[in-house]
């Protein structure tokens, strides 16, 4: 399932959230995929665990989070969770704060990868420093605003 139907589907979109830490920024995130039945608790502990144990794997960009864990952790279906932050957390040995976080919660590791590729394709942006353009993320205010960038992205991607 695709990022866009997935988030639609789950209601798995949190915009401008406040958590006072990594763990309360995670737990949002996978709070909201627990709601849908994507996910069961064990999926969140899971993530919670191998970030306390290998570090902050999660941060695959400057300012962005990927939270996931293997998909016997706890995964139902496939799915994603969207959330920004409206002050930025930082991980433990990280000198970037992060305020942009996508779930991923892959129900087995082909899934997984291809989850991965289409966030990465999505937001990949030439113009910006770090290859990388959230700001089109942090500036939406709503669900639709949201989907609209996730179309506008895909079709750059595919012209």
């Amino acid at each position: 399932m695709g990022l866009k139907q997935s988030l639609i589907e789950n209601n798995s979109i949190r915009l401008q959230a406040s958590a006072s830490d990594w763990r309360a920024a995670i737990k949002i995130g996978t709070d909201l995929l627990i709601a849908s039945g994507a996910i069961l608790p064990s999926y969140h502990d899971a993530i919670i665990s191998s970030v306390e144990t290998l570090g902050p794997y999660i941060v695959i960009a400057p300012q962005l989070a990927m939270p996931h864990a293997r998909p016997e952790n706890g995964v139902v279906r496939t799915a994603f969770a969207l959330v920004t932050l409206e002050k930025p957390i930082y991980f433990t040995g990280e000198d970037e704060p992060v305020d942009v976080l996508i779930t991923l919660a892959g129900s087995s590791s082909d899934e997984h990868m291809e989850g991965l590729m289409e966030v990465t394709q999505i937001l990949d942006d030439d113009e910006s420093e770090t290859g990388v353009d959230l700001d089109k993320l942090r500036r939406c205010r709503c669900q639709e605003d949201v989907l609209q960038v996730i179309d506008t992205a895909l079709a750059k991607a595919s012209a």
